[in-house]
């Protein structure tokens, strides 16, 4: 890997595939097969997910399906399109809005989805296939391409495959992927019950 992130003495016990886990936008021309890409939506199907209701949708499509590829890639902004162009995989996160027994807003809906996608992102990390989650995209073509019913609202899109040679990108990008990777401490992130004190860890 590229690039690399250091923790304190007390988080030594993290999970190794937690840690090595990152974003490249170099991916090479090896293909995920169907049957990795398989395993990786399983470990989404089973995340966990408010009254069981499974509010996660994706739109999936392989480099070798064409036609499908591009329509996602052409949801994508031009900045994104350019890189996500070599991904082995293509696909858009979907959110269904409202509970189905009870026809009620489904207010962590998003958050369920959040869990579908991070446990597949584990999945493939654990396979040596990356994932590079995007926002830059048209929502709107999205719906329009896609034919993504009301009731449903894209979040996110999605390259996935191997690591490939930074040299691919632009000289702006390359920085982007050879850049050492950081995380806020948890002093700014975790607090008590008072908003701003943080917990203390010690």
């Amino acid at each position: 890997m590229s690039n690399s992130i250091k923790f304190a003495d007390t988080q030594q016990s993290l999970l190794p595939i937690i840690a090595e886990r990152w974003s490249p936008r170099a991916f090479a021309q090896e293909s995920v097969t169907l049957k990795d890409l398989h395993t990786i939506l399983e470990a989404g199907r089973w995340a966990a997910s408010a009254m069981n209701e499974q509010p996660w949708r994706y739109i999936v499509a392989r480099r070798e399906d064409t036609s499908s590829f591009q329509t996602i890639l052409a949801c994508l902004n031009p900045s994104n399109a350019v890189w996500a162009q070599h991904a082995s995989v293509l696909m858009i996160s979907i959110v269904k809005k409202m509970f189905t027994k009870h026809e009620e807003p489904n207010t962590v809906a998003l958050h369920d989805l959040g869990l579908a996608s991070g446990s597949m992102s584990l999945q493939a990390m654990s396979m040596g296939i990356y994932t590079h989650w995007m926002g830059g995209f048209s929502h709107e073509k999205a719906r329009e391409l896609c034919g993504i019913p009301d009731g449903y609202a894209p979040v996110a899109c999605i390259a996935m495959g191997y690591i490939g040679d930074p040299a691919i990108l632009s000289e702006s990008q390359q920085k982007s992927e050879m850049a050492p990777r950081n995380r806020k401490p948890l002093s700014e992130t975790v607090f008590t019950t008072s908003w701003g004190d943080s917990y203390s860890l010690v």
